[in-house]
């Protein structure tokens, strides 16, 4: 299939700036950028057979670093403190003009977690957006078509902008409470109130139009070219082509949705918080492996149940990722798993925390701002700056889901087969809270594979270890400990330093990976910090460099274990990993455009979805699983059996991230608020041709499907499935040189670094991803990795 524009996320500049900053906080994907919201932020997709945990080589042996990778933190980090894990190279320390009356206003190499309250949002962002202003009036009134004179004045106001509500919505996500959802609910609107006047600003707009119409604009750069287009585009779409009465209600148009938006999240965070199923009788939780047991007698003893242990309980489960989804997987008692299942797809959907309203109001106000803008609706929006069209989107999700349906239709025929051969009660009426666990149990037998079991060969520390030294070999680069370096908001999270092979720093990430449902969102997710930038470049450095956030909601570690971890999270490792090399490996000096700035849409997803090919591959693998006691190689006969188990059930995997991108296009094209058509009818349409089990008929999935809501992938869901095809076509450049050619594989990577994480938002993504392959993308490997491309007859 020719495939047509590049995909990935932010258009640029104030694609970058304004729907950045538009953003309150959350985000999946990498890749899930994300200058300001969760809802931006690169959040992994909703992958898993039941919600699970998304929403966002050469030999490499072992060596000495072993468990370096996650050494233990200082007990008080100091901001003046280096690290003794860090060595030969000079890290920046941390600003000594920390603003103690407000962080928010520091002058900071490294953002002051540790000390931002509540209490500062709102003085703090009154303060900034005032400065702000000024700095924009100045500019409108001095405004010159140069890049001196425009874009660095430009991005110097959306970087401190970017920069600083992105600390306020970061610690909304991973240590949210009522003070702090207060304090950003009141100053948001004054926030959007600026961004708005950013991107209407007819001095600005006209200047880079300027540049544009200019005898040197052939002198230009191609990233240089790529952020005036950008900025063009995205003033036109934030209205500044529209007149005043237009565009007044436009701009309320985007201060109701910024509301909603936020307040979509937080019902679905509460409601997933108030749900807490106490279990005293042990006859109830069989089938339960230990690790889920002692979780929730873990958290029964966080609510104050006194005594709970996993062996005599009282156990309590939630609806957090690692607690209902082995319930669902695990439990025998049917009735248990109905009722954690019902609990699922119904959160959010009634009382206080209905999200039903959010929903339509949200879907309405895009409607009228697309309509205000010229397009038919939302979604031309939404493709206005992604590199498919509607069309092309459509015509990609039909072509995977006609290949995925017969497959989907044989997992439910063998599902069936299987429950009636074990002489299941319910084989003859198997529900939804009955496919997880039975698909575990077919799976366990088909491939002699029990999930739980592979715990004890990956731990958390020996993850990390494999992981940086697969990128090490790869992309050449260094990945050692920082604790200490830099204030961090929560006392897991783990701060690292990336180098290059001279010694040199070149990027530095924070890890926060274990759930903490009382205040962290769900999911998994990456997110920019700091973006590498010549203009916002601090003293004498020629460069600021980048800094991410890497987020898990993954088993936090029971007892005196470390965190044992499930396949499937060390897959959403490696995923959000991706999302942040691209970020983290950029050699793009315009802020505008570097790391994962700049970068369409539906292309953002193809470093992180590269990334989880390697975690199949044997050399990788097996210097990640070892058991955490004994140091044992996972066997050899595992293995095999985890590589052929990644194709089970895969027609009705991908069917399912097909419904999901399909309800998303329907709810953005054709559907029309206030019809006769509820968003649940639609659903329900949309399941008829993409689920070979219809959903219930209360299931209200959508009143969390906090991607296409609260998280910057409306009539955006569709990305997944399109990178997905350019994440397996560039691994497959490393399997036709073979994977275990080191030599190939090294001079793969090394092009795969200086094209796909290198060039970030300055290039077109269809021309990075030429660059790299040799020609256009291909389906053929994604079909062929999920087992779904026909095998030719035999002659």
């Amino acid at each position: 299939m020719g495939y047509p524009v590049l995909r990935r996320r932010r258009a640029v500049l104030l694609s970058t700036l304004i729907m950045l900053l538009m953003a309150t906080s959350i985000s999946t994907l990498i890749f899930r950028t994300r200058l300001v919201s969760p809802s931006k932020s690169l959040p992994c997709p909703l992958w898993s057979s039941s919600f699970s945990l998304c929403r966002s080589k050469s030999s490499l042996s072992l060596s000495s670093r072993q468990y370096k990778a996650f050494c233990p933190a200082p007990s008080s980090p100091s901001r003046s403190s280096s690290y003794s894990c860090v060595r030969g190279s000079k890290l920046p320390s941390m600003a000594a003009t920390v603003n103690v009356e407000n962080p928010l206003l520091s002058d900071f190499t490294f953002p002051p977690f540790d000390v931002v309250e509540a209490k500062h949002v709102r003085p703090g962002m009154r303060t900034l957006l005032k400065q702000l202003e000024d700095d924009l009036v100045k500019l409108e009134s001095t405004v010159e078509p140069t890049w001196d004179k425009l874009v660095v004045p430009f991005e110097k106001i959306v970087d401190r902008l970017t920069v600083v509500w992105g600390i306020v919505n970061h610690l909304k996500s991973v240590k949210d409470n009522d003070e702090l959802r207060s304090a950003i609910e009141e100053v948001q609107p004054e926030k959007v109130k600026f961004v708005l006047r950013l991107g209407q600003s007819k001095p600005i707009f006209n200047a880079f139009k300027a540049i544009q119409e200019s005898s040197s604009w052939q002198a230009l750069s191609e990233s240089r070219k790529r952020i005036v287009k950008a900025q063009i585009k995205e003033a036109v779409l934030n209205g500044v082509a529209l007149d005043d009465e237009k565009r007044e209600q436009f701009n309320k148009i985007q201060q109701e949705l910024e509301k909603l938006s936020q307040k979509f999240s937080e019902n679905a965070l509460d409601a997933t918080k108030k749900f807490e199923l106490l279990i005293t009788d042990e006859k109830e939780i069989e089938g339960l492996p230990a690790t889920v047991l002692g979780l929730a007698a873990q958290t029964a003893l966080s609510k104050g149940h006194e005594g709970a242990s996993a062996e005599n309980g009282p156990w309590l489960i939630t609806l957090d990722a690692p607690s209902y989804l082995p319930v669902l997987q695990h439990a025998k008692n049917r009735s248990l798993r109905e009722k954690v299942y019902r609990a699922h797809i119904t959160k959010a959907a009634a009382g206080d925390l209905d999200n039903t309203d959010i929903i339509n109001q949200t879907l309405k106000l895009r409607l009228e701002k697309a309509k205000l803008l010229g397009y038919n609706n939302y979604a031309e929006v939404s493709m206005a700056k992604k590199m498919a069209t509607v069309e092309k989107a459509e015509e990609l999700l039909e072509k995977l889901r006609s290949a995925s349906w017969d497959a989907a239709v044989r997992d439910m025929e063998d599902l069936r087969t299987f429950c009636r051969e074990k002489g299941a009660v319910e084989a003859n009426d198997l529900q939804h809270w009955d496919t997880g666990f039975w698909s575990e149990r077919l799976r366990e037998t088909k491939y002699d594979i029990n999930e739980e079991e592979l715990r004890p060969f990956f731990s958390l520390p020996r993850v990390l270890d494999g992981l940086f030294n697969l990128v090490n070999v790869l992309f050449e680069i260094e990945i050692e400990p920082a604790d200490g370096v830099a204030p961090v908001w929560n006392s897991d999270v783990r701060f690292y330093c990336v180098k290059d092979l001279s010694g040199s720093p070149i990027a530095y990430f924070y890890f926060d990976p274990y759930s903490r449902p009382s205040e962290k969102r769900g999911g998994a997710w990456m997110d920019e910090v700091i973006g590498r930038s010549r203009v916002m470049a601090h003293n004498s450095n020629s460069t600021r460099l980048p800094i991410a956030h890497v987020v898990c909601n993954q088993t936090p570690p029971v007892g005196s274990k470390p965190s044992l971890m499930t396949f499937r999270e060390v897959e959403t490792i490696f995923h959000e990993f991706g999302h942040a090399l691209q970020h983290m490996l950029t050699k793009e000096d315009e802020g505008l455009v570097s790391g994962i700035r700049g970068i369409e849409w539906d292309a953002v997803e193809l470093p992180s979805q590269f990334m989880e090919n390697w975690c199949y591959h044997w050399d990788t693998l097996m210097n990640i699983a070892k058991h955490y006691e004994t140091g044992e190689s996972l066997p050899e006969e595992v293995y095999s059996k985890l590589v052929a188990a990644r194709t089970f059930r895969a027609g009705t995997l991908s069917l399912r991230q097909i419904r999901f991108a399909s309800i998303d296009l329907e709810l953005h094209t054709k559907y029309l608020p206030g019809g006769s058509e509820s968003i649940f009818d639609v659903d329900q349409r949309v399941c008829q041709r993409t689920q070979v089990m219809p959903p219930l008929p209360e299931d209200r999935f959508l009143c969390s499907f906090s991607h296409i809501f609260a998280g910057g992938y409306e009539a955006g869901y569709y990305s997944y499935k399109w990178a997905e095809v350019l994440s397996a076509d560039a691994f497959s450049a490393f399997e036709e040189v073979g994977l275990d050619n080191n030599k190939a594989v090294k001079e793969t990577g090394h092009k795969f670094r200086e094209t796909i994480l290198a060039l970030g938002g300055g290039s077109p993504p269809l021309q990075v991803f030429v660059e790299f392959r040799g020609r256009e993308p291909s389906p053929d490997a994604l079909l062929r990795h999920n087992g779904l491309l026909p095998v030719p007859a035999s002659a």
